[in-house]
Formats: structure tokens, C-alpha cells, sequence
């Protein structure tokens, strides 16, 4: 099988003031809301949806019992951004030790891209990275927000993270195996807005 050297970039943020905010898309069309009740089917429809052709593999094979043992953890918290209703892209946001909080996952359903929804839900989700001990006692107060993006993602993405004040860390390269995207289910086309 055949590999291509993918770049990773690791980013972060050390202060809530580092922040630099998008502003929401125009209208009221768009709302962001968080998914309080742990739910892997939406979980997995959200992540297999948004990363199907950017090559989000890892958490495919999951079962149902991991999903549910992963969003049932204190602090993990998923915020859904939607239009008109429709489930657009989500950030998933994930504790770790000392008031380190990771954003796992961030991204938009292919239909949402290019319409200035993520800038605003990186800027949403990333306010609620800062303030999430608030909803969670017990966990310390957030001191570090960390993500990680690579040249697989979108081509925008690099951009908004810096837009939005995050920093780079660290740079690393690997030889990863060319396989086919999956999409969200096998054969799926990707809808033109």
C-alpha cells in the first residue's frame, strides 16, 4: 500500500484573553447548543458526517459501550452547531489533567462549509472551553486549550485556528497510508450548498 507524508500541527491557547472571536453568521439562522444528554448515535453521525471525507477513521471501529464510557466522562462536552435546524458541525470538547482541555474534534458537515459558520463555532466552542469547570465542579479552572489539525483537513482550517488567536506548538511529519475517504456511509456524494 502506498503512504503520503502528512504534516500535523499542534496549536494552543494559555489565556482566555487570547481569544479572538468571529462573528456569527448573518441572520438567525444559526444556533450553537449543547448536547447534554450523552448520546453515541448522535456522537458517531456527528464525527463519521463531518470527517467522512477528510479521512476521520479512528473512532469508527468504536463500539457502542466505548462511545457511551467517552461522552459519560465528567467535562466532555459536545456543542452542535446548527442551521435552520439541520445539524451543521460540531466541537467536542475534552478535560484533561491540570486544566488542560483538548477540542478533539471541530469541524462542519461538507453541505456548511465555506459559510462562516465555523469561525463562529471555533469561537463558541472554544469560549466554552475556557469557562467549562464552571459547569463541571470538580474540575479545575482551565489554564491551556490545545487542538491539534492536520494537512488532511480542510484547507481553511489552519486559518481559523490562527484567526482565532490560537498559536502553534509543535510541527511533526508522518508516513500515513493513502486510503480512500470513507464518508459518512459508503458511496455518499458530498452536497453542493
Amino acid at each position: 500500500m502506498s503512504s503520503s507524508p502528512v504534516t500535523t500541527w499542534s496549536l494552543e491557547q494559555t489565556s482566555p484573553s487570547d481569544l479572538l472571536s468571529a462573528a456569527a453568521p448573518d441572520g438567525d439562522d444559526v444556533h450553537v447548543v449543547r448536547a447534554e444528554v450523552p448520546s453515541p448515535e448522535f456522537s458517531r453521525f456527528l464525527y463519521a458526517s463531518v470527517g467522512g471525507d477528510i479521512l476521520w477513521i479512528d473512532r469508527l471501529s468504536w463500539s457502542y459501550e466505548r462511545w457511551r464510557e467517552h461522552l459519560g466522562r465528567p467535562g466532555v462536552e459536545t456543542w452542535v452547531a446548527y442551521d435552520r435546524g439541520t445539524p451543521a458541525g460540531y466541537v467536542e470538547l475534552d478535560p484533561q489533567d491540570d486544566g488542560v482541555v483538548e477540542i478533539a474534534y471541530f469541524g462542519l458537515i461538507p453541505a456548511f462549509r465555506g459559510r462562516r459558520i465555523g469561525g463562529h463555532l471555533l469561537s463558541y466552542g472554544t469560549a466554552r472551553a475556557w469557562d467549562l469547570a464552571e459547569r463541571w465542579p470538580g474540575l479545575p479552572p482551565t489554564k491551556r486549550i490545545w487542538l491539534h489539525t492536520c494537512s488532511r483537513d480542510g484547507e481553511h482550517a489552519m486559518g481559523n485556528y490562527l484567526r482565532r488567536g490560537f498559536r502553534l506548538f509543535d510541527t511533526k511529519v508522518t508516513e500515513e497510508p493513502d486510503a480512500p475517504a470513507p464518508g459518512p456511509w459508503p458511496g455518499a456524494a458530498v452536497p453542493t450548498p
